[in-house]
């Protein structure tokens, strides 16, 4: 009963930990042919789920070295700046104008892998946590979570295809992730924020629209067809 009752809450928190992951395969993902689209998504939640399973065991060990998470926060800062830049493009691109660049399913399944390792990084504290030294509940609540990364990223990509501005929502949410990873690094704890909790707060906010206003100065300028 009690191994049924900590598999519920492993499932529970990747259920609220798979948002960030299901957002960024969506906005990855959301330029590509429809075909295209469906292997980015199963692959990039296959990734999200065996990296969760991988780092788990190293998670709790590198998460206390310092700096490692502002590292971290900035990659993936600069990831959502890109993500929120490409779908800004592509929707400002529609009619007589064409975006410079077209996604490719080896260039979304890039940026998913590399966003989905820094975010595993920080999320499986909590699931270790829970789990505290079952490695099978561990891996078997981690395995359940694949239908609801599948599923959350079908349905945000669906979202964001039917309602582009959207966009300004995922890139809010990823910069506000990579904010709290920030203020999260012990070595900047020590060092700059001294635990402060005004500063624990402000800077997730600062980031929100640091990240929309760096991906609309960073566009390209599109050119007519």
């Amino acid at each position: 009963m009690d191994s049924l009752l900590v598999f519920m809450q492993i499932v529970l928190i990747n259920m609220l930990l798979s948002g960030d992951n299901a957002v960024v395969i969506a906005m990855a993902s959301n330029g590509l042919p429809p075909a295209q689209r469906k292997r980015a998504v199963w692959w990039g939640s296959a990734v999200a789920v065996v990296l969760r399973c991988v780092l788990t065991a190293v998670a709790v060990a590198l998460l206390q070295i310092p700096f490692l998470q502002a590292v971290g926060a900035m990659l993936l800062g600069l990831i959502a700046v890109k993500l929120f830049r490409d779908a800004y493009n592509g929707e400002e691109a529609g009619g007589a104008l064409a975006s410079p660049r077209k996604a490719t399913l080896v260039a979304a399944i890039q940026t998913i892998v590399a966003a989905d390792f820094i975010m595993s990084l920080d999320n499986v504290l909590a699931i270790a946590a829970i789990a505290d030294g079952e490695p099978v509940l561990l891996v078997l609540g981690i395995v359940a979570s694949i239908p609801i990364i599948i599923w959350g990223s079908h349905f945000v990509g669906a979202l964001l295809r039917k309602f582009p501005p959207l966009v300004y929502v995922g890139a809010a949410l990823l910069g506000y992730a990579a904010g709290e990873m920030l203020v999260s690094d012990p070595g900047l704890n020590d060092w700059l924020f001294h635990g402060s909790s005004a500063v624990h707060e402000a800077i997730p906010l600062f980031c929100v629209p640091a990240v929309i206003i760096a991906g609309l100065l960073s566009r390209p300028k599109l050119r007519a067809v």
